[in-house]
């Protein structure tokens, strides 16, 4: 199962993203978690301490260089397929049955795509949708660019995730458009932070043709991260996120369900 999650900023997608880490996670299942939004936080959001959390690869520039080719880390020749199969296991952080990879993305104003850093993460999204049987979520960097690059296209599904604004269903029309533009047709959604019931049939309403998984209610413990990490490196998830596990499940039974 490779889980795509994105949606406007703002709306709760790290969260929900770290919720479905989780929860497979404690279910004893393997799970690969990339960090796609270059304003990374999934570490936190799982209680990974700043100084524990993953290099995004697009600052590796001595492996960058290595394995592309590039004359830099940053333009000239170089190759579009490099190696890159002992990544998730060579540079990911361990949290128990979690590999977490934060992928990166342009590191100063103005500096526009690096493209031998893109051509890794490129061929690294492409290993691991293809070539391994790990569960891989991937939390996309908010809001529609990231379809321009055709970062998720060959995931299993995409979740967007939605609260009781109405932006962000504008944002998930959108995001559905270019979505199906790439070929995509399992494409479905989620409401998060959910405080009044009545807004879950506006939500279903504003979503037309896209289909709302679940939804997830407010919780206020769930603003400081979904998770502790123990002193032996395992995951212990908040009394938070053990409320809504229930809602969690659902949600993963109905993404396998399809995938």
């Amino acid at each position: 199962m490779k889980i795509a999650i994105t949606g406007k900023g703002g709306v709760g997608k790290t969260t929900f993203s770290a919720m479905m880490i989780a929860s497979l996670a404690t279910d004893n299942r393997c799970v690969l978690a990339l960090d796609a939004d270059p304003d990374a936080n999934l570490a936190a959001a799982l209680g990974v301490a700043p100084q524990d959390q993953p290099t995004p690869l697009s600052l590796m520039t001595d492996l960058i260089k290595e394995r592309t080719g590039a004359a830099d880390a940053y333009g000239g020749y170089f190759k579009l397929n490099p190696k890159v199969d002992d990544i998730p296991d060579r540079y990911a952080v361990r949290i128990g049955q979690i590999s977490l990879l934060a992928l990166g993305g342009v590191t100063t104003g103005g500096g526009g795509c690096i493209c031998p850093a893109s051509a890794l993460v490129k061929a690294l999204l492409t290993h691991v949708i293809l070539g391994r049987d790990d569960v891989v979520i991937m939390d996309m960097e908010a809001g529609i660019e990231h379809l321009g690059r055709a970062t998720a296209q060959s995931m299993d599904a995409l979740v967007i995730v939605v609260d009781e604004g109405p932006w962000s269903r504008h944002t998930a029309l959108r995001i559905r458009n270019l979505a199906s533009d790439l070929g995509m047709t399992k494409i479905f959604a989620v409401a998060n932070r959910i405080t009044d019931q009545a807004a879950v049939d506006e939500i279903k309403s504003d979503l037309g043709d896209i289909p709302l998984i679940g939804q997830i209610p407010f919780d206020r413990r769930l603003n400081g991260g979904v998770a502790n990490i123990t002193e032996d490196g395992q995951l212990k998830p908040t009394d938070g996120l053990a409320e809504k596990s229930d809602a969690i499940q659902e949600i993963i039974a109905k993404l396998q369900a399809c995938t």
